[in-house]
């Protein structure tokens, strides 16, 4: 459980990264409905599964949910026992390095003292319990090292082209690794050389540190941002609205991500290995992993089907539609209301292509 300082401040805080539309996950996910609120696992959405897995650590009080304006009402309601005021906005995406920066200032106006968790809202992540003690380990590795900074990795079954890695070096304590490097989105072969060496591990995109520990690394290695983020900052411990602030900063702010921008280059980072179970669904056939498939290996998320001599498939209905599929192998089904997708799963990756062709076609009309 979040411990209390002596005058009743949480210590930890946990912060869940909500933004983006999800394009690989179209046409369930659009510009307003994002996928982290896709009711995709046993009828819960992504962003409600993340919550629900921090239970027994946080409290709902000192849990925040860095989103998109345009979606901070729908997540408010999917999220109720969340404080209304623990939502954050932003106003653009701007990638996660300024989600970050201003959760920080946020944080530290309640709390500067206080250790920050940053997890993200488009994994599933099981079982809770080894997730929760990996956690409890990277918070109390922050609070012992207060000046660094902590991800999370996980050792890699296999030679994975699309997630970056973190190359290891000594062991400082039980699962607790010294971080040599990042290392981007590799090649096969040097994708497999990564696998087989043993000490590189998939980058999670999860961290903790201490809020002010970030807050430095912030105004050393992105300045101009980090000034900005000072005003909302100030605003927030004077007690006033900084919304008019936050609107006016952030069209001008540099769009990168928090390993660009900071973990790639700060002095002293840590690595916790995350012993469980990580699947990242950003598209798909993610699906196969995630849902029990039937007797023929399909995936199936939807109230009404009926599958003759078809082999694992994807199939998705937002609503009560019956799907009829007969004949199919290693496709993707998916229908919503307006639009319906029909690909073969090796080309899965390719929906962006898809959407901007929906784009240059219909506008907006169908994202």
């Amino acid at each position: 459980m979040n411990t209390l300082d002596p005058e009743n401040k949480p210590m930890r805080y946990a912060v869940i990264l909500a933004g983006g539309a999800g394009t690989r996950l179209w046409p369930l996910s659009r510009l307003g409905r994002p996928k982290q609120l896709l009711p995709l696992v046993n009828g819960q959405s992504l962003l409600e599964l993340a919550v629900e897995r921090l239970e027994g650590m946080f409290r709902n009080e000192d849990i925040f949910i860095v989103t998109g304006a345009e979606y901070a009402a729908q997540v408010a309601a999917a999220l109720p026992k969340l404080p209304a005021g623990n939502i954050i906005g932003e106003p653009e995406g701007k990638d996660t390095a300024n989600a970050i920066a201003l959760a920080a200032e946020l944080l530290a106006a309640r709390n500067p003292e206080a250790t920050m968790a940053v997890f993200t809202a488009d994994h599933v992540i099981r079982p809770a319990k080894l997730f929760l003690q990996s956690v409890g380990v990277a918070c109390d590795s922050a609070e012992s090292n207060p000046d660094a900074l902590l991800t999370f990795g996980i050792r890699p079954t296999w030679p994975h082209t699309g997630l970056g890695y973190i190359h290891c070096g000594q062991t400082i304590t039980d699962g607790v690794h010294e971080v040599l490097a990042f290392k981007e989105k590799p090649d096969r072969h040097t994708a497999r050389r990564y696998v087989e060496d043993g000490n590189h591990y998939w980058n999670s995109g999860m961290f903790v540190w201490k809020v002010e520990a970030i807050r430095q690394a912030l105004r050393k290695h992105l300045p101009g941002s980090a000034e900005k983020f000072a005003r909302i900052g100030q605003a927030a411990r004077e007690g006033a609205d900084y919304q008019a602030i936050l609107a006016e900063v952030y069209p001008g702010l540099e769009k990168i991500s928090i390993d660009f921008a900071v973990m790639e280059k700060a002095a002293k980072v840590l690595m916790v290995e995350l012993n469980c179970e990580w699947l990242d669904v950003g598209s798909w056939p993610a699906l196969d992993n995630i849902t029990e498939l039937d007797e023929a290996g399909n995936a199936i998320v939807a109230p009404n089907t009926a599958i003759l001599d078809s082999f694992r498939n994807v199939i998705v209905a937002d609503d009560d539609h019956l799907l009829a599929v007969l004949g199919i192998d290693d496709c993707i089904i998916v229908h919503s209301a307006d639009a319906t997708l029909v690909c073969n799963k090796s080309d899965s990756q390719r929906l962006k292509e898809m959407v901007d062709l929906l784009r240059q076609k219909y506008g907006k009309k169908y994202l």
